[in-house]
């Protein structure tokens, strides 16, 4: 007798329907006329703006701060223990990209890289010294600051002064034929 009681009743909830409220209208909304005061921002009505300040995670409290029994760090293993810091580039133990991608070849920290200049750009300045501020106005180096090599291309003929920071043998050879001298630039 109880158990067909329980089944009416199971039944009887199920059945029920819930009435649905009419649909009403709303009128429109009328924008309601507000003066608004400007007053000059100073620090005397300044304000941190919401959100600006969050509270630091405590953590280690027990399981009735929030932050759980094992202070958010899961359990066992090597990032739940103190100390846990990890280099750059770190894969877990597994050999590291930057380990296992092929290198070759040495790059020299000494490597001298020179702005090369030629005989036969010298031979279309028609000036008898010619120096590094001139090579850079006339548009043949970048920059002065630089170190600047002459090299022997080119036929040179009139008889000129040159200041470089190197000259190739060519270069010097050719230049002393003409009549002319070289400086050479300590930088």
């Amino acid at each position: 007798m109880e158990k067909k009681a329980l089944k009416q009743k199971r039944v009887s909830k199920g059945n029920f329907k819930t009435k649905k409220s009419p649909k009403t209208t709303r009128a429109p909304k009328t924008k309601k006329q507000t003066s608004v005061v400007l007053e000059r921002v100073g620090l005397h009505n300044l304000k941190i703006p919401k959100g600006a300040h969050k509270r630091r995670k405590i953590l280690g409290r027990g399981s009735s701060s929030g932050h759980g029994k094992t202070s958010t760090r899961g359990s066992k293993g090597q990032t739940s223990r103190s100390g846990r810091d990890f280099y750059l580039g770190f894969e877990g133990g597994q050999t590291p990209l930057i380990r296992r991608i092929p290198k070759r070849g040495f790059i020299s920290k000494f490597k001298k890289e020179y702005q090369i200049v030629n005989l036969e750009c010298l031979n279309r300045i028609k000036e008898s010294t010619i120096s590094l501020s001139l090579l850079e106005e006339r548009g043949l180096i970048k920059d002065k600051g630089r170190l600047v090599k002459i090299l022997g291309d080119g036929e040179i003929k009139n008889p000129i002064t040159v200041s470089a920071h190197a000259f190739s043998k060519k270069a010097e050879e050719k230049i002393k034929n003409a009549g002319g001298k070289i400086e050479i630039v300590n930088a």
